[in-house]
């Protein structure tokens, strides 16, 4: 019960940390749509995905400091944490070096040739994304000195930064607005925030590991094993934000600027919910990397109970977002966006319940230290996705990119929850765990296409209450098991009296 009362606390620091940026944006959006107008606000929104991205120059050593600190901490070998923490940021600097200077390059290509950037926005998209390439170093340095953070069980510390970091992201611009609409401005401040944040990171992280600042130790032994476990999760790394955002990208080269906004605006909402499972796989990563070698049976209790967990909420937040999305964006953006985005949205609110579990899996996978797996499996499904995603946004729109993105992510979370039966030696379950979630995700679905047909409010809101009176039953009996059930009970009203 200590083990899970640190990881539910854990993950309530992480949740807090995603989360009240979210509310920040929700707030953010309508004002710097209005003041900057669609196209420029598109442009905008790109180069906040693109610093997303910026992480795939650490060439997956982030995720892997993450693991062999986890795993020398689970051993007790504390000596030998600065020399690998100090030779992977010797490394990681000079990898986010390169990186800058190749997008230093590539950046005015991308704006000229590649996005359907309006005329009069070229030449102040091409600095802006210029500026943008002194952000890689940062980027990676600080994801890496979160990972650090996060081994030692200290998402406190992490919170702390990231939590001024991602409402800053989005209050800065509101701030500038009155002043200037220049996305050069815009950026100037989103790298200043970044950088800062990397002061901070560094300073949390010298006070956390004992000995990291007093010497250089450079450790040549452990680059192998950085480079090996690293090499496959830059593969996963860099194909899997390229899954995640190409389909902005080309809705940006193949309809028009303006329709990114309308297709990233909900996205950028709906996908926010998945911070919760972030937040947990952020947590559950090194306690899978600590345990799944000496402990298998507490790795397959962690990951089977938080399965049910993240689906005991993100199913009814999915099925709120697929019956109320057009009063919302409504209410939010006015009638005009709602006509433009209110199937994205609905369709997008499927993939994210669907994504929400595979994040759980993929961490599990991983965590076990099989990266390669992840890396296969995106390289199979990248062909496939984008043939698909092509097709379906020539076809049918930003509608028909919202339903290729739902369509790739149900297919991964099968091919994941498949991949992480094998690795907790469950094979002989696998094809029932598989014919399961997939039973799962149909009769999900039916119930999401029947309620976004449902015409008017009223019936909406009655459907909602069926719907999730019937899933609270299911959850009380089938997703929590006897030690959940008698622990709610004994916080109840009743348990308490």
């Amino acid at each position: 019960m200590g083990g899970k009362k640190r990881i539910i606390r854990n993950i309530s620091l992480n949740t807090l940390g995603l989360g009240i940026p979210l509310i920040v944006a929700i707030v953010a959006f309508p004002v710097l749509i209005k003041g900057m107008g669609t196209s420029r606000f598109g442009v905008l929104l790109l180069a906040w995905m693109v610093v997303g991205y910026f992480s795939v120059f650490d060439l997956g050593l982030g995720r892997a400091i993450t693991k062999l600190v986890a795993e020398k901490r689970g051993l007790k070998a504390y000596d030998e944490l600065p020399g690998i923490i100090q030779t992977s940021l010797l490394l990681l600097a000079g990898l986010g070096l390169v990186g800058a200077a190749g997008f230093l390059l590539v950046a005015p290509l991308l704006v000229s040739e590649i996005l359907s950037v309006p005329a009069d926005l070229i030449t102040e998209s091409k600095a802006a994304f210029q500026i943008l390439a002194i952000s890689i170093p940062i980027v990676v340095i600080s994801s890496a000195l979160a990972g650090v953070l996060e081994a030692h069980q200290r998402f406190g510390l992490t919170n702390a930064i990231r939590l001024p970091l991602g409402v800053a992201t989005f209050l800065i611009p509101l701030l500038i607005l009155p002043y200037s609409n220049s996305l050069v401005h815009f950026v100037i401040a989103l790298v200043s925030v970044r950088a800062f944040a990397a002061i901070a990171f560094v300073g949390m992280t010298l006070k956390v590991v004992p000995g990291l600042g007093s010497r250089i130790s450079i450790v040549p032994t452990v680059i192998p094993s950085l480079l090996r476990l690293g090499g496959w999760m830059t593969v996963s790394n860099l194909i899997s934000p390229m899954l995640v955002y190409l389909d902005r990208f080309l809705v940006g080269a193949a309809i028009s600027m303006s329709a990114v906004t309308y297709y990233t605006t909900p996205y950028e909402v709906v996908t926010k919910a998945l911070l919760l499972p972030r937040a947990i796989m952020g947590v559950l990563f090194p306690e899978f990397a600590a345990s799944i070698a000496h402990d298998p049976k507490r790795t397959l209790v962690i990951f089977h109970r938080w399965r049910n967990y993240i689906f005991a909420i993100m199913f009814p937040f999915s099925l709120i977002v697929v019956l109320l999305a057009g009063d919302f964006l409504t209410v939010w953006l006015g009638s005009e966006f709602a006509n433009q985005s209110t199937r994205v949205l609905q369709y997008l609110a499927v993939g994210v319940l669907v994504n929400s579990l595979a994040q759980l899996a993929f961490g599990l996978i991983q965590g076990a230290g099989r990266a390669d797996l992840t890396a296969k499996i995106h390289l199979f499904e990248l062909p496939f996705y984008l043939l698909a995603l092509w097709w379906m946004t020539k076809q049918f729109g930003i509608n028909g990119t919202a339903l290729a993105w739902t369509i790739r992510v149900s297919v991964d979370a099968v091919i994941m929850f498949y991949v992480a039966d094998r690795i907790l030696n469950r094979s002989a379950l696998t094809f029932r765990a598989v014919v399961q979630i997939l039973v799962s995700i149909f009769v999900c679905l039916a119930i999401l296409i029947v309620g976004s047909n449902v015409p008017t409010l009223p019936y909406r809101l009655a459907y909602l209450a069926a719907v999730l009176t019937t899933f609270a039953i299911f959850s009380w009996l089938v997703l929590l098991d006897q030690d959940d059930r008698r622990y709610i009970r004994d916080r109840s009203i009743l348990g308490r009296r």
